[in-house]
């Protein structure tokens, strides 16, 4: 599919099609070979289990497995466990587990470590996991091969959180008693994944190799994985284009080149393998800061902001302009009905600011803030530029602070050193899972990275999150989402600027990258090169 049919379709149905890949014939597979891909930013971590961050999710998957997989439309299949079965009231889940599988260091995978992953670790230190698995009281491991969850309240969205990259199990006998975060595993990872670790340079690769060991027979197809930290986006779409890279993920270049190789008979793009985590753009005001603790600065610079214009002219059209917490493609649950909106409008956000007691002064200008976009791709830092210069239009001196990104998570998240964050996150394929670590007060945890960033405290959300958190009937649930998207749009402490649709672009020699719900956020265990 061209660029002009892809955007037409894209204005046409208000929605990304499934796939834009199209049909091919069956190939035989051939075992071998390296896939280059280049990214940016580089990660902190190698370890999704504590940290949520684009890099992370995308290399953890390769070295842990999860207790489950997806296939498309997020139905269930085997991983580390084989079968599971739920309690008719859902406070029981039972997994019996794969025999066989061991760690990278030869160790057994037990139960015990399923029980050690998420009752001290996705608990603890997952950004997303406080809220998924909230409810999770206890984990009993009555034999090796069987792990009995316990919990206090049904939990809709917990079946759906079950992946390697959402939910990787770690190996208890590597974390038990440490510190969890200062841990050398997580940069030195240990998983039972199809992949191992073969070389680590800060900054600069991630060289990842075949698991000969690894339980799933025959797989991975690949020797090596090589991922190449490359700041320039240029330069990674010139890797693609001269063949020193097989494959680019995550939009990990602009939409505008995206597009334009998806044109070309030697690449095919696909927006498919992102049901697991539907993104968006948004931008958190920090609400410790005297300008924006007051709710009518807030409304002023969304209304100075067009976020149609950076929808269009920064992602390309590959998304919808935000307009709520929840993301379009969270269907079931996402409206507008009743929900504020903030229409481009600087004459209003002029008012605004008057009426919140902050004149022109000097220079035209009422204020300074710092806006600190994240180094994640590159329409965030380009936003910035855009936003800065649209506030200064109505009297706000921004400054935009650029870093790379563990110092941005730091900055943020745990210095909280910022005023204004723009940044891409995942929204989960169910709120729960990636929308409530935004907006529940309890979890503001300085230190966790993408978790309420903009301090945000108000009791009767926290409340209908914890209604929508365990409601079981539908209509129930969908009208608990609409009173919260209402209520959080009116706080307005976090302004949606871009609901994202994702895509894959690669190398046609490049197969079976997207098989799955998962995509490229999967182990990549089944992708193999047509030489």
């Amino acid at each position: 599919m061209n660029r002009r049919s892809f955007l037409a379709t894209l204005a046409a149905s208000g929605l990304i099609p499934a796939g834009l890949m199209g049909s091919r014939p069956a190939l035989a597979q051939t075992a071998g070979g390296v896939l280059r891909t280049p990214a940016w930013p580089a990660p902190t971590y190698l370890n999704s289990a504590i940290s949520t961050g684009g890099p992370e999710s995308f290399l953890s998957p390769k070295f842990y497995d999860g207790l489950l997989g997806y296939e498309f439309g997020m139905a269930p299949k085997a991983s580390l466990a084989t079968e599971w079965s739920m309690s008719d009231d859902g406070l029981t889940i039972e997994f019996k587990l794969r025999d066989g599988v061991k760690w990278h260091d030869g160790e057994a995978f037990t139960s015990h470590d399923v029980a050690f992953t998420f009752m001290e670790v996705l608990k603890v230190h997952h950004g997303r996991g406080r809220n998924t698995f909230a409810a999770l009281e206890s984990v009993e491991t009555p034999d090796d091969l069987t792990a009995i969850f316990h919990l206090s309240r049904p939990t809709p969205a917990l079946m759906r959180a079950l992946d390697s990259r959402e939910s990787p199990i770690l190996p208890a006998h590597l974390y038990e008693g440490t510190d969890i975060m200062e841990n050398p595993v997580n940069t030195a990872p240990v998983g039972t994944g199809p992949f191992k670790l073969a070389a680590y340079e800060i900054g600069s690769n991630v060289v990842m190799v075949k698991n000969e060991d690894y339980w799933d027979a025959g797989l991975p197809l690949l020797d090596r994985i090589v991922v190449q930290y490359i700041a320039d986006p240029s330069t990674r779409v010139a890797m693609l284009e001269s063949g020193q890279a097989d494959a680019i993920f995550l939009n990990q270049i602009p939409a505008q080149d995206i597009l334009r190789l998806a044109e070309l008979p030697e690449f095919e793009m696909t927006t498919d393998g992102f049901e697991a985590m539907p993104s968006a753009q948004q931008m958190d005001f920090n609400l410790d800061n005297e300008y924006l603790a007051n709710p009518l600065v807030r409304k002023a610079i969304a209304h100075a902001i067009d976020v149609n214009w950076i929808t269009q002219n920064v992602w390309y059209g590959m998304g919808q302009p935000g307009k709520s917490p929840l993301h379009f493609d969270q269907r079931a649950y996402f409206t507008t009905e009743g929900v504020p909106e903030y229409a481009f409008d600087p004459a209003r956000a002029n008012e605004l600011l008057d009426e919140a007691g902050y004149p022109r002064g000097a220079g035209g200008m009422r204020f300074d803030l710092m806006l600190d976009p994240s180094p994640w791709g590159t329409e965030s830092i380009t936003a910035a530029s855009y936003i800065r210069e649209v506030l200064r239009q109505v009297g706000i001196n921004v400054t935009v602070r650029t870093q790379d990104f563990a110092v941005f998570v730091q900055t943020v998240y745990t210095d909280r050193a910022h005023d204004l964050s723009l940044y891409t996150a995942s929204m989960g394929v169910d709120p729960t899972i990636g929308v409530h670590r935004f907006y529940d007060s309890r979890n503001f945890n300085p230190g966790a990275g993408f978790s309420n960033g903009s301090h945000y405290a108000n009791p009767e959300v926290d409340a209908l999150l914890d209604a929508a958190a365990v409601e079981t009937d539908e209509a129930a649930r969908a009208e608990q989402y609409a009173q919260f998207q209402r209520l959080v749009y009116e706080d307005l402490p976090t302004l949606k600027v871009t609901d994202i649709s994702m895509a894959t672009i690669a190398n046609v020699k490049v197969k079976d990258h997207t098989i799955d719900a998962l995509g490229a956020l999967g182990s990549l265990k089944q992708v193999w090169i047509d030489e």
